[in-house]
């Protein structure tokens, strides 16, 4: 059964990454995720990863289906699979607006109708079946002379309770960000139930996978300023907005516009509440980044886990949270 993850990027030193990935196997992690942003190729970092590890899982955090084709992705996730010994997790996302549309030329027009399509495919192809046609995602491609692993886990990022639903009805995880614990008991557990109740399934072997931010850190005051600063661009984002005003945090993005169309960044980013901070991350000493980890599992997480702040010390608070495992 799954228990703890940790997202792990590559920054500025690849070599610090697969070191930090040595240690979470060493440490007895379940998990390495690793996120799709403007640096390294999600995919191929997991297969360094794969390179380095012997036991722990590894997965995208996730990795936009607009990054490539379903056949690409599907033959991308089944080389990792296989090399990895079947470590593989691969986690899709539709991202959003100014990403899909900036990065690679596509458009998001109905979500969950293309996310539907896109994990279809992906399950059909790793299935050796025909991949059915759809609206926006449409392949002939089947392995030849090759099989994938049939049940090779697709987790879908969602906020919205309707990608929640389909998640929990056509995926076997659901990868979350920036989603509180009250969240995820009140919005995430109960939409992805109803998805499973649709296909006929109960929440059983089901992953439900925060990232949570944490510190591991003497100044806390520094690292809530370090951690306003990484939310600017989330806070302007409308799938994570909505998200978060069902979160109780309305007032927060009040604030923070009200900045924000004043010119004054400064501002805004002192809009978003400590309340809002301390319901998403942990920040602080040992015991301050397991009581975030055990929140998230009290409200409904499978698979918490923990990703790292700027500033804090990320090792420390790996092994923290190895105490919990």
């Amino acid at each position: 059964m799954p228990g703890i993850g940790a997202f792990i990027s590559a920054g500025r030193s690849l070599d610090s990454a697969l070191n930090r990935a040595r240690l979470t196997d060493e440490l007895g992690f379940d998990a390495v995720f690793t996120t799709h942003i403007a640096g390294r190729d999600s995919l191929s970092l997991l297969m360094a990863y794969a390179s380095v590890t012997e036991r722990v899982r590894l997965g995208t955090g996730v990795v936009p289906i607009f990054s490539r084709t379903p056949a690409s992705m599907a033959q991308t996730a089944a080389t990792i699979d296989e090399f990895s010994g079947g470590r593989m997790v691969l986690g899709i996302g539709v991202s959003h607006k100014v990403t899909v549309e900036n990065w690679f030329g596509a458009k998001i027009e109905k979500p969950v109708t293309q996310m539907r399509e896109y994990a279809s495919i992906l399950r059909a192809i790793f299935q050796g079946e025909p991949p059915p046609e759809g609206e926006f995602f449409s392949t002939r491609f089947q392995f030849m002379g090759y099989e994938a692993r049939a049940d090779l886990p697709i987790y879908i990022a969602a906020l919205s309770p309707n990608m929640l639903r389909l998640a929990g009805e056509i995926g076997d995880g659901v990868m979350l960000w920036l989603c509180n614990p009250q969240y995820i008991r009140d919005v995430v557990v109960p939409s992805v139930r109803e998805g499973r109740e649709r296909a006929g399934k109960s929440l059983d072997g089901f992953e439900i996978v925060p990232a949570i931010t944490v510190a591991r850190t003497d100044d806390v005051e520094a690292a809530r300023a370090t951690m306003r600063q990484e939310l600017v661009t989330y806070a302007s984002l409308p799938f994570y907005r909505a998200m978060l005003e069902r979160s109780g945090f309305g007032d927060d993005l009040a604030a923070f516009d009200e900045g924000i169309q004043a010119g004054d960044v400064e501002r805004a980013k002192s809009g978003l509440s400590d309340a809002l901070l301390e319901s998403l991350a942990g920040l602080g000493s040992a015991d301050d980044v397991r009581t975030a980890v055990e929140r998230y599992r009290d409200a409904g997480a499978t698979w918490p886990s923990i990703g790292g702040l700027p500033g804090g010390d990320f090792d420390s608070a790996l092994r923290a949270v190895a105490e919990l495992i």
